[in-house]
């Protein structure tokens, strides 16, 4: 079949690695979205993109919405025909395309479920994750990796149709509702954070990197973060390293300079300054204090 998807329109920033345009109803592409800017344009198809590899803050924008999202493996976005989006990626990401042709939800909104067309259109929705149209994207993603089948036709007729119902009951400009932000931090994507951290004090962090740790948007991640703990994000960072550096100033193998970088400080002037403010001790008279 093949129509005009938002691959073709961006070919200088996305890349499309495998497509199939021979089933009726539906173009299946994989497809890494580069890291930058995305420039302006219009989705000349419906899509429904989702993520499969990487991780990366997508900030999408037009028609005076914006939406930012931190986005891993499962993540999902929608495009909706006709609408002018503009994409800025901080990393590049591996995805799924599913790009339905014009006319398609409007016919089965009719056809199938009574419903008047004008009323039935495509949200502009994103930072979701959806079960089903996760398996659904799987399973078209499968058929792009083997020789194709007498059977398939069958098959993705079928996963269509209920992609598109699933799609309509869902995703629609009067049933998307963005998902509920958490009012806490559950214990399990705390732990998450924390353990990150724990192993990675000896390099920078960032307010970004922590909150993908959490997939939440910086700013709700810091007013949870500073919920749970206490502590605004940089100064619980800030507390763990001065705390690990305490740990290895009270052995006799580590010069201060080791110390300063393995722990994060970035030079020894900073790790003196640090060190003092946090406990009233320069690191050399903590180590003579409680050398071991």
């Amino acid at each position: 079949m093949g129509f005009e998807t938002m691959g073709d329109r961006r070919r200088s920033t996305c890349q499309v690695n495998s497509r199939n345009d021979e089933w009726p109803h539906i173009v299946v592409e994989r497809r890494t979205n580069g890291a930058g800017s995305h420039s302006d344009q219009a989705y000349p198809c419906n899509e429904l993109i989702v993520m499969t590899g990487g991780q990366a803050i997508v900030r999408r924008s037009g028609n005076g919405i914006v939406e930012r999202s931190v986005a891993r493996a499962g993540t999902a976005w929608t495009g909706p025909i006709g609408f002018v989006e503009k994409a800025e990626l901080s990393d590049p990401i591996e995805c799924i395309h599913i790009c339905l042709p014009s006319g398609l939800i409007d016919r089965s909104a009719l056809a199938d479920f009574d419903i008047d067309p004008s009323k039935v259109e495509l949200s502009f929705a994103g930072g979701f994750v959806d079960r089903f149209i996760n398996d659904t994207s799987q399973a078209f993603s499968d058929f792009l990796q083997k020789p194709p089948h007498l059977s398939d036709r069958l098959f993705v007729d079928g996963m269509t149709a209920a992609l598109v119902a699933h799609v309509m009951a869902n995703y629609t400009i009067d049933r998307w509702k963005p998902p509920t932000l958490p009012q806490k931090f559950d214990a399990q994507r705390l732990k998450r954070v924390l353990d990150y951290i724990e192993s990675n004090l000896g390099r920078q962090l960032t307010l970004d990197q922590l909150a993908a740790q959490a997939c939440l948007s910086p700013f709700h991640f810091s007013r949870l973060f500073r919920r749970a703990t206490g502590l605004a994000p940089h100064r619980y960072v800030t507390d763990r390293r001065v705390q690990a550096a305490k740990d290895s100033l009270t052995l006799a193998e580590s010069s201060l300079i080791e110390i300063a970088l393995d722990k994060g400080f970035g030079s020894l002037d900073n790790f003196i300054r640090v060190f003092r403010r946090n406990t009233g001790l320069t690191p050399g008279q903590y180590r003579r204090l409680n050398r071991r």
